[in-house]
């Protein structure tokens, strides 16, 4: 109730408790606590961080950093008196404001998280945590992964963590990734490593509870209807098997049933890749926008239907599988030292049925290059996962710098089958080679469940296993309904002749419509023909967005047939962008280009435009972007504009020009302060000219040589941000020459 004058000089003397009480106070006094929290993080966190000029809220940024240091041990609350407070618990009044965690090494954080004097923080971190990563994890014990268990299990099945990422695994523990990686698709199995000495956990517990009370007021309604009807009598009439299924249901009561071998269902012989996937529960609570912290029931299982009229039997389950009191954990740590062949149900087909892999010919198959994931289950197996109930999972999965194994693979191709929450899925230099073949077969399968909603696939990795089209092409075929898609790869092949040679169905196999909306691919030096690119362009008629990285032109006509295939193909495409292209002899397309109303953004970087070009063809560009009215984003990065031409570029926004350019990017490009002080002076002139209604609104200049005269460098700067929005760096630009020099 203080008045505003008093309140603004109070806040910076609060500590960070009485600062966090004050702050709806400060806002109904029209007061921003901005400014103090970020003085906070300056004072005490003594970095800058990273993209502080995207923060929009201090306040966040700091609780949610605090969060981390104290958690990991690398902040001392006593050493700030703002942090200092008895009434101020570090972990639980920041805990509301964390969105993402990172947890690293031996997983302290876990264990100190799942600690029963936490439980609060848990819960709160229940509510507000979105992103949970895994940084360079080290092998643990058993208590260790106990605590993750536990600390998964909150956050993902009965918790709002939507991401899970990992980073930087060299050499990873098989048994702890599986343990994430199922939790993270929703599977557990409960047993007695509960917190508080509960059993199952309480929230399980809660909700079995509920269940079992609606399912027993469904039995007696039923039953009195029954009555009512006269119907005793049509129980009878009931065969043993459906008698025994409506006694199993009833006995089950609220939890979900352990998962199936799907061969026990009337399922596909299509199956790619010849192994057998986990039926996920095909209920709404398995989506990212309406994920529910309850199990599936039984009552919301569906089955595939059967393909081309064939059937496999059945094979009889265990009914045994909720008595069984091992932790997941445990149960993979067993697993993954068995022999895979000692625990596995066999796959049993009809008789005469053909075993199918990635390199058959059936319609709609994926194809692979020589070498196809192997008729065996994953890591964790089948068996593991089919006495584990299904909760809520995450709806993208990122692993980066991560080996994968073959086994490993297939376990994840296994949990991918089913794991229909799941929107995206980034697998970045994993070593995959030829178990990406695995991984697409996981996801075929996926893509044909009813609630699917697998959208956005990156794939990056040091050396391809099969030119870079045709897994495009492969990928489109297994999974029309991607809108994003992601492939890069660094070098062509490890050993001379390693990799395979085209896949002749796949090359030759049309590609069905998708629904592709975003394409970028980065070529291992591969040379681009339109050719090979043409079914990928025909068959994705929603393409939006185009990127091609790292290409070589194999004549220069090859960039001309490109134009006219995506004049052609794609009506809709708004953003084009080349990057590490040699365009140094592609004037002409590059005119074209910059002439075609239909793109909105094009981006040339470290194409080498200026390489062999006179000053008539920078003149050309200018005259060319003045008359393109639909054009707003213009990127130039590494093409060595240089002073001169950066001044000539100003013309764009000349008063006779109908441009209506927002954003230009000039970044690497050899500026100089005195260059980009005329530029401002002549961009100061147009803008007078137009009455300062000038179109543009950003100016990127990272990486340019404005270090080497700060003052006249600081007074473009500030003259520039009077006309747009200015995004550079402090660049040392002789430190990088050296760099430069040094590997020369």
């Amino acid at each position: 109730a203080l008045p505003g004058h008093l309140l603004r000089g109070l806040l910076p003397l609060l500590t960070v408790f009485h600062l966090e009480r004050a702050e709806h106070a400060a806002r109904r006094a029209g007061l921003s606590t901005q400014p103090i929290w970020r003085k906070l993080w300056d004072d005490v966190m003594k970095t800058r961080p990273p993209n502080s000029e995207s923060v929009t809220c201090w306040r966040k940024k700091f609780l949610e950093t605090f969060f981390s240091n104290v958690l990991h041990g690398v902040l001392d609350v006593s050493s700030d008196w703002r942090l200092n407070d008895r009434h101020f618990s570090p972990l639980l009044h920041s805990s509301p404001h964390v969105s993402q965690l990172t947890l690293c090494n031996m997983l302290q954080g876990a264990v100190e998280l799942t600690a029963e004097h936490n439980h609060k923080v848990l819960e709160n971190l229940a509510g507000s945590l979105r992103i949970l990563k895994f940084q360079h994890l080290l092998s643990c014990d058993q208590s260790i992964r106990r605590s993750l268990v536990l600390l998964l299990h909150r956050l993902i099945h009965h918790g709002s963590v939507s991401q899970v990422s990992m980073y930087s695994w060299p050499v990873p523990d098989t048994v702890l990734l599986v343990l994430i990686l199922t939790m993270s698709a929703g599977f557990w199995r409960s047993g007695n490593a509960l917190p508080y000495h509960s059993s199952p956990c309480s929230l399980c517990r809660e909700e079995d509870k509920a269940q079992s009370q609606e399912v027993s007021q469904e039995g007696a309604e039923r039953g009195c209807n029954a009555e009512q009807e006269g119907s005793g009598g049509e129980n009878q009439k009931r065969s043993p098997k459906e008698a025994d299924a409506h006694m199993n249901s009833v006995l089950s009561g609220p939890r979900s049933p352990p998962l199936q071998n799907p061969v026990c269902e009337e399922t596909s012989s299509e199956v790619p890749c010849g192994h057998t996937t986990i039926q996920d529960s095909s209920s709404p609570h398995s989506s990212s926008e309406q994920l529910s912290c309850h199990p599936i029931p039984r009552k919301t299982r569906r089955r595939l239907k059967p393909a081309v009229g064939r059937k496999r039997r059945c094979l009889r389950r265990s009914r045994g599988h909720y008595a069984d009191p091992e932790d997941l954990y445990d149960f993979v740590f067993t697993v993954a030292r068995e022999d895979n062949s000692g625990l596995l149900d066999k796959t049993r087909t009809t008789e005469g049925e053909n075993t199918e892999n990635w390199t058959s010919s059936s319609p709609g198959s994926p194809c692979t290059g020589q070498a196809g994931c192997k008729k065996r289950g994953g890591l964790a197996g089948i068996f593991s996962l089919k006495a584990a109930h299904r909760f809520r999972s995450v709806s993208t999965l990122e692993l980066f710098s991560i080996p994968l194994t073959g086994e490993t693979c297939r376990t994840l191709s296994n949990l991918l089958s089913s794991w229909v929450s799941l929107e995206n899925l980034v697998l970045s230099y994993n070593g995959l080679n030829a178990n990406i073949s695995c991984i697409l077969s996981g996801l075929r399968v996926l893509s044909r469940h009813p609630e699917c909603r697998f959208r956005v696939l990156r794939v990056s990795d040091m050396f391809s296993h099969m030119p870079c089209m045709e897994l495009v092409r492969c990928i489109l075929s297994a999974l029309p309904q991607l809108h994003t898609l992601s492939v890069s790869f660094d070098l062509k092949n490890q050993l001379e002749g390693s990799r395979p040679e085209a896949n002749p169905s796949c090359s030759e196999a049309e590609i069905p419509e998708s629904c592709l909306e975003v394409l970028e691919i980065r070529f291992p030096r591969e040379p681009l023909h339109a050719a090979f690119l043409l079914p990928v362009l025909k068959a994705s008629k929603s393409l939006q967005q185009l990127s091609l990285d790292s290409a070589t032109l194999p004549c220069p006509q090859e960039l001309g047939l490109l134009l006219e295939v995506l004049k052609e193909c794609t009506p809709n495409l708004k953003k084009l962008s080349f990057h590490d292209v040699n365009l140094a002899d592609q004037q002409k397309e590059v005119l074209l280009l910059l002439q075609d109303p239909g793109l909105q953004e094009i981006t040339f970087s470290f194409c080498r435009l200026f390489e062999s070009s006179t000053a008539e063809f920078l003149s050309e560009i200018i005259n060319t972007v003045k008359r393109n009215s639909s054009l707003k984003s213009l990127k130039l990065p590494g093409n060595r504009l240089g002073n001169h031409r950066l001044v000539a570029l100003a013309d764009i926004f000349s008063e006779d020009s109908s441009s209506s350019l927002c954003q230009l990017d000039v970044s690497s490009n050899c500026i100089k302060p005195d260059g980009l002080l005329e530029f401002t002076k002549k961009l100061e002139g147009h803008s007078q000219q137009r009455g300062g209604q000038l179109p543009f609104t950003q100016l990127r200049l990272f990486q340019n040589w404005l270090d080497q005269d700060a003052d006249t460098a600081q007074e473009a700067l500030r003259r520039l941000r009077a006309l747009c929005s200015v995004v550079n760096d402090a660049w040392d630009s002789s430190q990088a020459f050296a760099d430069y020099i040094s590997v020369m």
